[in-house]
């Protein structure tokens, strides 16, 4: 899945101030409702994945690998052709979403075996992350700071690590693994978000959606291997 290009250093994607019009203001909040949709297909993709033996073992295979890696390049590009029909980018989004999650199914469960609380943990961290950068993108109006999706991102994964500990009892090490990927992902969210509003080309709420969502899914990927190879057993 292609990531986002940076059209801004990363100072500015993280440290900067972005002028939007109104226009530009309301693309990027159906942008973020669009990859909300992503997002939890992507989840309920992963979770239905990693309880499947026959989709972990189908996906860990040499064919497998070979039609994820179309699945990955073909439905973006259908998600990009149909970009201008809100109900067909739609469902192609929400069908992004599901096959990414499906596709993950391998990794989802070696990590669940190797540590069954963290992963779950993390997972819901991400989420809790994903819901506070969107209210700051949701109360932006017509200057986007990332500062403030940051100090808005960090506030809620401190929370979340709190919340967390508190019910899943995930543990010092828990808290450390699962507070540094939520603040990661902070990071390469708000960058993201910045790159898109300073995309000239960014004119399309899917479009954005695709480009925000393939981030994090690389971002997830490198995170659950980064996870394993910790672990001993990241193949």
């Amino acid at each position: 899945m292609n990531s986002l290009q940076n059209n801004i250093p990363l100072s500015h994607g993280l440290f900067g101030t972005t002028e939007i019009d109104e226009t530009r203001s309301a693309t990027i909040k159906k942008t973020y409702l669009l990859l909300s949709l992503s997002v939890g297909a992507a989840i309920v993709g992963g979770f239905i994945g990693s309880q499947s033996q026959a989709l972990v073992s189908f996906f860990g295979s040499t064919m497998g690998w070979i039609v994820a890696m179309i699945a990955l390049n073909v439905i973006p590009y259908i998600a990009m052709s149909c970009r201008s029909n809100p109900v067909l980018g739609t469902l192609a989004l929400i069908g992004d979403g599901l096959i990414s999650g499906l596709i993950l199914a391998p990794v989802l469960f070696m990590a669940s075996v190797v540590a069954p609380d963290i992963v779950p943990a993390a997972l819901i961290l991400t989420g809790i992350v994903f819901g506070g950068v969107t209210i700051c993108v949701m109360i932006t109006k017509v200057k986007f700071s990332a500062p403030r999706g940051l100090m808005f991102g960090l506030f809620f994964a401190i929370l979340g690590v709190i919340i967390l500990n508190m019910f899943l009892n995930i543990g010092f090490l828990g808290m450390l693994i699962s507070g540094a990927i939520g603040i990661f992902g902070v990071f390469i969210l708000v960058n993201a978000t910045s790159q898109v509003l300073n995309d000239t080309q960014f004119n399309e709420p899917v479009a954005g959606a695709l480009m925000l969502f393939s981030g994090l899914f690389n971002v997830f990927v490198a995170i659950l291997h980064i996870l394993l190879a910790f672990t001993g057993r990241d193949d």
